[in-house]
């Protein structure tokens, strides 16, 4: 598997993570009507993995943008 590659799979495994990430997070934001402060909105969604996908995912796309691949590839 050359270099490319493995940083486009990284690509797009770490956009599919931010998505399903994101999307929790934002339908968790109903808990604010219900009465929750913000702080326990934050404490909420710190405690579940889906919600933590969020910054996982970001940090695949940056180290797969940013890292560059090791050696030359001919």
């Amino acid at each position: 598997m050359s270099v490319l590659s493995y940083r486009i799979f990284m690509l797009f495994t770490g956009f599919g993570l931010s998505v399903v990430g994101g999307i929790s997070t934002i339908a968790y934001l109903n808990l604010l009507t219900t009465g929750f402060e913000f702080r326990d909105y934050l404490y909420y969604i710190s405690t579940h993995i889906e919600c933590l996908l969020l910054p996982l995912g970001m940090m695949l796309i940056w180290f797969s943008l940013y890292f560059p691949g090791v050696g030359k590839e001919d």
